[in-house]
This record gives C-alpha cells, sequence and structure tokens, in this order.
C-alpha cells in the first residue's frame, strides 16, 4: 500500500546557505559596528573625537593603503606609537588589512626593537614622531621591513612616509578580507633588550573569543565608556580596547597616565570602565583632586599587571570603586577575576576562573595538588595563546600534558585554591619582576650588567617598591662600586628596567645542582628600599 502523503511529515528543509555562514571575526564587527552605530562616538583622544562611521572608514583607508603597497595576509607590521587616535587606527588597520599587529612597548631600549622586529620578520612600521629617530640607529638591521613601509605620524624625518597624509589617500571602502579563525591576529612581545625575546601569537578565533569572555567578566556593555591610560601596546590596553569595540561601546584615549587628568575625564565623558596597575589606583587616590571628583558614573574598574595588596584593595573599594575586578592573568591566556560581591572576607584572593578557563594546581612532580597546598598553577581555555613564534622549546616548556592527553599552559607561578576554589597567589617560579604593573625580565637586565668588565657574575631580582610595586635590583660578584654598576646597566636598558639598586656580594647561592637561588636574594633584599641608607646597607637610589 502506497503512503498517504497527506499523513506523512515532511522531509526537513535544506538549511539555507546563509545559516551555515562562519561566526564574524573581529574586522567584521568593527564593520558591523561602523554602519549601525554610526554616529555614536567610537574613539576620543584629547580634542578629537571619531564616531563609528568615521572610525570604521579611517581604519579601511589604513588597511587599503597597506594592501595597495604590497602587504599581503599575515604579514607583519611593527608599530612603535605613543597614545593616541592614530595608533588606534594603526593596531586595528593592520587587522583589518589581513595583516599581524605587532606593537612593540616604547619604554625597550632601541636594540631590543630591532631584535623584535626581526624576530617577527614584520614588512612594515609605522611609528610616532618622536620614535622614528630611534628606529633609524638600527635600521640597518631591519632588512625585512620593505623600503617604502615606513610610516610616521606628525612631521615625517627623511626616509620616512607621513601616516597621515598617506591615509587620507586611500579609499575608505571594506576590503572585506578573507580570513580564517587560525590566521594570526597579532603578536605582543614578552621581552626586550639584548635576550632573546618571545613573541605570543593571537590567532583571530581566539582574540576575538578572550574579548568576548574578559567583556563578560568584566561587565561591558554598549553603554562602556573605557578610559585607557596604559600604554595601547600593552595586553592591558588590548583588553579594554577589545571589549570596549566589540561591545560598541567609546573608547577615551590618554596619551599618557596622570593621575590629575584621569580624575577630569571621569565626570567630562561619562566613564563607566578602565583598566589599570595598583600603582595608578594608588596615585588617583592620593591626588589633590580626588575628594572632589564625580566618580558616580564608574560601573567596573579593573585592576591586574601586578599583585594588589589587599589592605590597597580594600581602600580602593571604599573610596573610588565598590565594583573593583582584580584580574589575575598572563598575555598567554587563563584569567580568574575576584568579583566584587565576593572580595569580602577573600581580600588576598585573586578570585575564581572566569568562563571557559579551567585551573589546576601542580606539585613538584606535576601531581595535582589538594586544596590549600600550593603549586605551579596550570590553566587552558579556549582564548589561549596560539604559542611563543618560533620558539619550538619554549613552547614545549610552557605545555604540561594531563592524564586524558589535554595539554595545559604552565604559568609559572606558584599558588593555592581554597575549598570553595578561590586562588590565592603565594610566588612566581619565574623570575620576571612586575614593575609599575609591566613585566621585567632579569635574564634582560643580566645580559646587560654581565658585560661590565668588573662583573663576573649577576642576580637580578623584585624588591619592594612603594612607587613601582617592585623595582629590578642587581646582587653581583665583583669588584665595581654599585653606583658604577648601575649607571652602567642603566644607560643600556630601557626605563623600565633601570635599576633601583645594586649590592656586591663574595658569592651568589646556589643549590647543590648549581641552579641559582633567587629565592633567597629576595628573601634577603626585599625590602632594600626601606632601608636606613646611614646604615650602609640600602637607600633607594635615583632610577
Amino acid at each position: 500500500m502506497p503512503p498517504n502523503e497527506d499523513t506523512q511529515p515532511n522531509p526537513a528543509p535544506a538549511s539555507p546557505a546563509w545559516f551555515d555562514a562562519p561566526a564574524p571575526l573581529f574586522p567584521e564587527v568593527l564593520a558591523l559596528n561602523g554602519r549601525w552605530m554610526g554616529d555614536k562616538p567610537a574613539v576620543i583622544c584629547g580634542d578629537e573625537t571619531l564616531t563609528w562611521r568615521e572610525f570604521h572608514e579611517r581604519l579601511c583607508q589604513v588597511a587599503n593603503g597597506l594592501r595597495a603597497d604590497g602587504l599581503k595576509p599575515g604579514d607583519r607590521v611593527a608599530v612603535l606609537m605613543d597614545n593616541s587616535t592614530e595608533m588606534a587606527l594603526a593596531l586595528f588597520g593592520v587587522i583589518v588589512a589581513g595583516g599581524v599587529t605587532v606593537p612593540l612597548n616604547t619604554l625597550v631600549a632601541d636594540a631590543g626593537l630591532a631584535t623584535m622586529i626581526r624576530d617577527a620578520q614584520a614588512r612594515a612600521v609605522i611609528a610616532s614622531t618622536n620614535h622614528a629617530p630611534r628606529l633609524d640607529t638600527v635600521r640597518a638591521q631591519l632588512d625585512s621591513v620593505r623600503a617604502n613601509a615606513w610610516f610616521c605620524t606628525g612631521a615625517a624625518p627623511e626616509g620616512w612616509r607621513d601616516f597621515a597624509a598617506w591615509t587620507t589617500e586611500q579609499d575608505t571602502t571594506d576590503p572585506e578580507v578573507p580570513l580564517a579563525d587560525d590566521d594570526e591576529c597579532n603578536i605582543i612581545y614578552s621581552s626586550g633588550t639584548t635576550g632573546q625575546p618571545k613573541g605570543i601569537v593571537h590567532t583571530h578565533r581566539r582574540r576575538l573569543d578572550w574579548f568576548y569572555d574578559l567583556a563578560l567578566a568584566l561587565r561591558y556593555d554598549r553603554a562602556t565608556v573605557n578610559l585607557c591610560s596604559i600604554g595601547l601596546f600593552s595586553n592591558i590596553s588590548w583588553a579594554g580596547m577589545g571589549c570596549t569595540l566589540l561591545a560598541g561601546g567609546t573608547l577615551v584615549i590618554m596619551r599618557g597616565f596622570d593621575e590629575a587628568e584621569w580624575l577630569r575625564l571621569v565626570p567630562a565623558h561619562g566613564v563607566t570602565h578602565s583598566a589599570m596597575v595598583p600603582l595608578q589606583f594608588r596615585r588617583i587616590l592620593e591626588d589633590p583632586s580626588f575628594d572632589g571628583t564625580d566618580t558616580g558614573s564608574i560601573k567596573s574598574l579593573m585592576c591586574c599587571g601586578s599583585p594588589l595588596p589587599a589592605e590597597l584593595k580594600a581602600v580602593i573599594m571604599a573610596r573610588l570603586a565598590p565594583r573593583l575586578i582584580e584580574l589575575y592573568g598572563l598575555t598567554e591566556g587563563v584569567i580568574t577575576t575576584l568579583e566584587p560581591e565576593e572580595a569580602e572576607g577573600r581580600l588576598a584572593s585573586v578570585g575564581k576562573p572566569i568562563v571557559g578557563v579551567d585551573l589546576c594546581i601542580l606539585d613538584d612532580e606535576d601531581q595535582p595538588c589538594p586544596p590549600g597546598v600550593a603549586g605551579e598553577i596550570v590553566g587552558r581555555c579556549r582564548t589561549l595563546m596560539a604559542g611563543y613564534h618560533g620558539r619550538e622549546a619554549a613552547n614545549r616548556d610552557a605545555t604540561w600534558t594531563g592524564p586524558d592527553g589535554r595539554r595545559w599552559l604552565r604559568t609559572g607561578d606558584i599558588g593555592r585554591l581554597d575549598e570553595e576554589g578561590f586562588l590565592y597567589l603565594v610566588d612566581r617560579k619565574k623570575d620576571l619582576v612586575l614593575s609599575g604593573g609591566m613585566n621585567v625580565y632579569p635574564a634582560d637586565i643580566e645580559a646587560v650588567t654581565q658585560e661590565h668588565p668588573e662583573v663576573s657574575e649577576v642576580a637580578v631580582i623584585g624588591i619592594d617598591s612603594e612607587r613601582w610595586g617592585e623595582s629590578p635590583f642587581a646582587v653581583y660578584v665583583g669588584h665595581a662600586a654599585p653606583a658604577e654598576v648601575m649607571e652602567w646597566t642603566n644607560t643600556r636598558v630601557g626605563k623600565h628596567q633601570r635599576l633601583a639598586g645594586a649590592v656586591a656580594v663574595d658569592q651568589l647561592p646556589r643549590n647543590a645542582n648549581g641552579k641559582m637561588l633567587k629565592r633567597e636574594l629576595r628573601e634577603c633584599y626585599r625590602d632594600w628600599l626601606s632601608r636606613d641608607p646611614d646604615d650602609g646597607q640600602g637607600g633607594e637610589y635615583e632610577q
């Protein structure tokens, strides 16, 4: 008996083609915001305001100019700029072009900048006027950069092209460059100077997912007005910028941090969000204009970059931001936040993992630790870096493979989880110094100090600094005077890497296998800057 067509279920219709379209990546998000929020302010810097329509059009001009000059998808563009509207256009215009943005820390010494540009094999450079001469001193070493691909904001020196004049000549049409999830989006370098920096690679999908997850954790929405007060090269600023632009909010960019100016801008623009390091919070609270400033527009402030002392955390929440969110995380990935609603009684904690992040604490045998026992923090999530650029050994060292075969990121930090799952930082397995919220890598400074003819061995550690949180300090074996060692080093490293003190010793502590025991040095010298300089054992040197 033939089936009754009237009683048989109809077959499911085929999915229309658009239903299977891939999720948009960040350049398409920017384009859609430019289309649907055209007249809303997107970027404010000083007296200049760009609406979302204008912002996207100018991003397209940067992108089209780079493509017309030969930039191919996947090519890297180094950006060495001070905070400005132009820097935001450069950072994201490169991405719209299908290129890979390589933001460089302006505090790194010239030799370190050359090392990073060479390592990235950058094909173009965009720099602020004051930084262009620095790159000219190392230009002969940068043969990967095309001859016509040196761009400069402001007055362009010889051999540089005027960034503003060049971009205004370009088409405002979106180039709509095809991109895949695993295509590189940006490379953020972990260090510089004379050592070997590590370029942390983020792909388009992972970076956009990072913006999504952070926006949810830090409470960003379309009404966000985010005040950027840290260098836009920093991953802290990328968090604020990315979350704001994803949500369709407004970026207010400070050319440089000044606590009085920060306090002026908050009520002037109705600032709702800002991401800062502990030093900035301390300076804001100490500013004479603080008590007379209306900060009622603030919805959420984020603190990260270095440990936030519990006592300062309490003062911030009481006087400035009841909705303070402390964030612990790495540029490589893995994030926890201490929610303001959960902070009471846990001010020493850095909170719990944000959505999609898993943590584990490992002992010295790489076995999971029970609650309350300290060990190395490892984590996994969808937003982990794709890896260190060209550093396969470093990638292996940063990986822990669990019993189930899943790979986790080794953070190099020591922590413990309590019974409720809140994370507490105990120490750092890595030796990096967190100064003013910036990562300072001792190996870079040690390589410079070691070149002094009267220094045979040196170890650089972080010591307590009321102003910077931590400052680099050199313990060395040699006959040179501490002041001489400091001058030798500080004239050859970046500003953020300058030694705050130095001391000569007969020998450096080592274990039976010859490994340097920096923890012993930190225990001995951590309070060096607070000691009485008249006792012959301490006192602060000028930075």
